[in-house]
């Protein structure tokens, strides 16, 4: 017999602050007594990720035609009128908003009126300024449903323009929350007995701009770790190299309870487009910041977003992005084929031919899963701590999936021998 759906069901696209965010407004929206109602938790980060949000609007609607749909997230912030015209939506509501409780009274309160079919789009929307959110509240989760790991959003926003990027424009600038409330509810998840937690947030390396004293990421990460002994592991989000600081290096190479896997935002390795996408650091400093790394941690295993096809992006220039691949020794790669994004600089540069774009996401997608591969085969025979995220998968310290020969209760944490792999997973002997 299959689980009853919850009254309120969340859909969540996108990054893992989503996903973190996704689990407060289940909680909100229950609380405020909304009942057969599903949120959409929509990613902007391309074009495709918006289209893959309405696919699913529709569908779910299909599938529960009573259900009143919300929408909310990055896409919902930035393009609010575009769900607001669907025919399916019921409520669409803006990423500040989302995160309050009395956003989810007022959605009650609007959407018991009864199914006003005919309410006009603009009626629908409760999306404000994100660019005014000044502050970052700790939004209090006592743990992930069905997750064995937990994620603590510790920043929000970005202070950064890239020319690719719409996120600021979802998520607003940059904003931090205080240190103290972070270690906190990260000593609160682990006596509910979580045993690996993430840091996550927008640009988390940003962390600290605006809270007293202004205390850097490495500075958090060390309080964590400082405070919460009996947190056995801890991971960060996505970073921005250039803004790694002394703190964190020095973590990196003195804490094993850090695990040794760090997902880069590299987005391109040619000079020319990094300039182009106006970021921070060149092809040189992400090379010598990934040998620094592994000076300090040899065993440091490193995941980056890399941009294909981006406009005015040659074969040349395509190479050197190709053979970053190498040059930094990368193992888990996140592809994006280049989606301008409305009212972004890239939107309006000369753009290269979506055949091309899509040839060379294929290309280093291939080349991700070569890298990859050996990894995987340099495993094989060897010991490995994992952390068990479903009976039958779990992941080491590094990130690497492994699929194991029975079942184990999720969250638990042991030890296994890679006897060898799939070309995706490692197999556990």
């Amino acid at each position: 017999m299959s689980a009853a759906r919850p009254s309120v069901e969340v859909v969540t696209f996108g990054c893992r602050l989503n996903t973190s965010e996704s689990e407060v407004m289940q909680r909100l929206a229950a609380e405020a007594g909304l009942s057969d109602a599903i949120v959409v938790n929509t990613c902007a980060v391309t074009g495709e990720a918006t289209r893959q949000a309405r696919q699913a609007i529709r569908r779910l609607k299909r599938e529960n035609p009573a259900a009143r749909i919300i929408v909310t997230g990055c896409a919902a912030q930035t393009e609010p009128e575009v769900f607001a015209e669907m025919a399916e939506v019921d409520r669409v509501i803006g990423n500040d908003e989302k995160m309050k409780a009395e956003a989810w009274g007022e959605t009650r309160r609007a959407l018991s009126q009864g199914p006003d079919f005919g309410i006009a789009a603009s009626e629908k929307v409760a999306v404000n300024d994100i660019m005014a959110v000044r502050e970052q509240a700790l939004h209090l989760v006592d743990g992930l449903t069905g997750r064995s790991r937990a994620f603590v959003q510790v920043q929000n926003g970005c202070d950064h323009r890239c020319t690719f990027c719409i996120i600021p424009f979802g998520r607003g600038n940059s904003r931090s929350v205080p240190m103290g409330e972070v270690v906190a509810q990260v000593r609160k998840l682990v006596e509910n007995g979580y045993r690996e937690v993430v840091l996550t947030g927008v640009d988390i390396t940003s962390y600290g701009q605006g809270l007293p004293g202004e205390p850097k990421l490495g500075a958090l990460v060390r309080a964590i770790l400082r405070h919460v002994p009996e947190l056995e592991r801890l991971r960060i989000s996505s970073i921005d190299s250039v803004e790694a600081d002394p703190d964190l290096m020095a973590v990196i190479a003195e804490e094993e309870r850090f695990m040794p896997h760090l997902h880069l935002s590299l987005q391109a390795g040619d000079d020319m487009v990094l300039k182009r996408m106006k970021r921070r650091h060149l092809r040189d400093d992400a090379i010598r910041f990934c040998e620094e790394v592994r000076r300090l941690r040899p065993d440091m295993v490193f995941g980056a977003d890399i941009i294909a096809g981006f406009p005015t992006e040659t074969e040349e220039m395509f190479a050197r992005s190709l053979a970053i691949v190498d040059d930094c020794g990368l193992t888990h790669l996140h592809v994006f084929p280049f989606s301008p994004r409305p009212g972004t600089p890239a939107a309006r540069m000369p753009q290269v031919a979506r055949d091309v774009v899509k040839e060379r996401a294929k290309r280093l997608r291939a080349k991700g899963e070569a890298a990859l591969a050996a990894h995987l085969d340099g495993m094989v025979g060897r010991a490995f701590s994992v952390l068990a995220e479903t009976d039958r998968v779990a992941r080491t310290g590094h990130f690497t999936p492994v699929r194991l020969r029975r079942d184990v209760a999720p969250g638990s944490i042991l030890t296994v021998t890679v006897s060898g792999h799939d070309g995706r997973e490692a197999l556990a002997a």
